[in-house]
């Protein structure tokens, strides 16, 4: 299908031009283009039909990782090729590359880009759960000037987030990470690259003699959208990547306190099951991380 008719298409140079650009249109009228990936598809469905595309491609402000001090701040438009390779990550925000290398084939992940997932906030992504298992945070700049707001908050169900239409997601900041600390993240899909059925994302901090001392647990591909399962998460506490019983019990309790849907790739039952087996590979992943 063709899309609708586009009277403007904007490629600012900067942050403030595509603000500019953005201002000239009524809510819901002008989209912004990271990547492309899944907003084209929605313009060319017509479930989307805007007046202006504004193309971010050209602000580089937007694009790159760069630390202080062990804190991180990526930019919005980062294409997830580069996040696969990004050493920074590894160890504490390690499930970022692990995301990154297995979301969508080849031409998505040179072309797409972690803030468009996390502003589109699919219903089957890898990117919106590994943001809650890592505690990101999003700074969004809009005509009233900045804000922070973490993960949690950012976001919602499917499809939705806590940008605002006249709103720019600038930056995705992690704090520098205690020691001990390692993350991991797996999908599982029909086929290798496939959007998941399941993704869980683990995050364990460990105390000297490797009993885990903090946790973040979240899933992806529910029918409402990622969820962080907290109960698990104070399950973990005293957990050891030796202690299989703990580890089952913590996981057990993760599948039970997450609602699965049932549909045509997998039944609530079978997404429950792939939370605990796919959450064993990632929790033994993120404790050998985190020990180094």
């Amino acid at each position: 299908m063709y899309p609708a008719a586009i009277e403007e298409y904007v490629r600012p140079g900067t942050v403030a031009e595509a603000l500019a650009a953005l201002g000239r249109y009524d809510d819901g009228d002008a989209l912004m283009l990271a990547g492309g990936q899944s907003a084209m598809q929605a313009v060319k469905t017509r479930l989307l039909r805007p007046r202006c595309i504004i193309d971010l491609q050209a602000v580089t402000e937007l694009k790159g990782v760069s630390s202080d001090g062990g804190a991180l701040r990526i930019g919005p438009i980062t294409p997830y090729a580069a996040l696969a390779t990004e050493t920074s990550f590894d160890g504490p925000y390690q499930a970022l590359r692990d995301a990154a290398a297995r979301v969508g084939d080849r031409q998505v992940r040179n072309r797409g880009t972690i803030g468009g997932s996390l502003c589109w906030n699919y219903v089957a992504a890898c990117m919106p759960p590994v943001a809650l298992a890592l505690d990101m945070e999003m700074v969004l700049t809009g005509p009233n000037g900045s804000r922070t707001i973490s993960a949690d908050d950012f976001i919602g169900g499917p499809l939705e987030t806590a940008r605002e239409d006249d709103e720019i997601l600038v930056s995705l900041n992690l704090a520098a990470p205690p020691a001990h600390t390692g993350s991991a993240y797996k999908k599982w899909g029909l086929v290798t690259d496939a959007l998941p059925v399941i993704g869980v994302c683990v995050k364990l901090t460990t105390d000297g003699a490797g009993a885990c001392i903090a946790a973040r647990v979240a899933v992806g591909g529910l029918g409402d959208g990622p969820r962080r399962a907290t109960a698990a998460e104070s399950a973990f506490k005293g957990v050891s990547a030796g202690d299989g019983d703990g580890i089952t019990a913590a996981l057990q309790t993760a599948s039970d306190e997450i609602e699965t849907q049932s549909d045509m790739w997998a039944d609530a039952d079978y997404r429950k099951l792939l939370i605990r087996s796919l959450g064993a590979e990632v929790v033994a992943s993120a404790f050998a991380r985190a020990t180094g």
